[in-house]
């Protein structure tokens, strides 16, 4: 699978991320809606975080000619899913909604953010 498939897959399961994402931080908590977008949730982030690192880094410095520092958000979302999973099966709430609140903002709002720098693909679709 090229660079250009991965990219598409990747956006197919992030954006229903961003919108999942800001519905499960508007409603209320513990209930079986917020519980199973939750769930869908988590796999899409799980699955995205997983898409990345087969794209090579195409804007910046590298590590190893393939990781660049966005990769380290991919990373944060494979640690902080389960870790909020485990958190919240354990009756950490507190703990669940820390990590929940991280993953969103860091690994959607901030990666997300970063996708529409000038030389990534997102800054040419809109701005090209």
């Amino acid at each position: 699978m090229g660079y250009t498939e991965l990219m598409y897959l990747h956006l197919a399961t992030v954006v229903p991320s961003f919108f999942i994402g800001t519905v499960l931080l508007i409603i209320k908590k513990g209930t079986k809606i917020h519980k199973g977008f939750g769930r869908i949730y988590m796999v899409l982030m799980l699955f995205t975080a997983l898409v990345t690192l087969f794209m090579p880094a195409e804007v910046g410095p590298t590590l190893l000619n393939h990781f660049g520092w966005i990769h380290a958000f991919s990373f944060l979302t494979i640690w902080t899913v389960p870790t909020a999973y485990l958190a919240i099966k354990k009756g950490n709430i507190i703990a669940h909604k820390r990590k929940m609140i991280l993953l969103y903002f860091g690994a959607i709002i901030i990666a997300g953010g970063f996708t529409f720098m000038p030389g990534r693909y997102l800054h040419e679709v809109f701005f090209g």
